[in-house]
């Protein structure tokens, strides 16, 4: 097995006195996709944005061969490390070009950063299209489409996904999908968060499931998808 490109480790998240999180462990090797499934409120979004560094967190996370739940959120980017959040959280009111130049804000390497834009306007097409348009009057599905390609303007090693489908159209969440997959077989490590657990458990390898903070199953996606805990819970079998 490759080794992991990230892992938690005893992963513990508080909301004054609340635990959200509690205790849990996980890793995600080189080249994985890795989901992570769970009702609302199971703690799968304070999960990535703990490993992003967006909040604070007990425990250790390690990234490559290095421990980074000390350092600041900015300093990941440089690493390697990108969060698409749940929301998009795109720039509203800058364009679809201002908002892909953001994405690689703490590059230098103008002839890098020209070949990667290329590229994404190949595989998001409709960026390339709205390029001039304010990104707050796109459609949810380009928006998503927007916050995927803002992450991958930062060329990341590890790429976050939180909640890709959220209110998107049956055809755009198929279309936003057919990209986390090219970018996926490019290569590209993902650890994604998805509420629609039967898209997930098809689209990555292995699963973790989540409940009220903790992982109750983890096992490869085949497994997960023939489980009657998983069914009954998460397919509507």
């Amino acid at each position: 097995m490759a080794r992991a490109l990230i892992e938690a480790l005893n992963l513990r998240i508080h909301y004054g006195g609340i635990e959200a999180v509690k205790g849990i462990s996980f890793a995600v090797e080189e080249g994985e996709m890795v989901c992570l499934i769970g009702a609302n409120g199971a703690g799968k979004t304070s999960t990535l944005k703990a490993l992003a560094r967006m909040i604070p967190a007990q425990g250790e996370i390690h990234y490559g061969a290095e421990r980074i739940d000390t350092l600041p959120a900015h300093d990941l980017i440089r690493k390697g490390l990108a969060l698409v959040p749940e929301g998009r959280g795109i720039f509203a009111r800058l364009t679809v070009a201002e908002n892909l130049a953001m994405g690689a804000y703490h590059r230098d390497d103008k002839a890098g950063i020209a070949s990667d834009l290329e590229r994404i306007h190949g595989l998001l097409p409709r960026l390339k299209e709205r390029a001039a348009q304010v990104a707050g009057t796109l459609s949810g599905g380009e928006q998503q489409m927007l916050a995927i390609g803002r992450a991958l303007m930062g060329r990341p090693r590890l790429l976050l996904l939180d909640e890709p489908s959220m209110g998107l159209a049956p055809l755009m969440v198929e279309k936003v999908f057919e990209v986390i997959r090219a970018v996926a077989a490019a290569g590209m490590t993902v650890l994604l968060v998805e509420q629609n657990a039967r898209l997930a458990l098809e689209l990555c390898s292995r699963g973790y499931v989540m409940e009220s903070g903790t992982i109750t199953l983890a096992d490869n996606s085949a497994a997960l998808l023939a489980d009657p805990r998983v069914r009954t819970a998460y397919l509507g079998e």
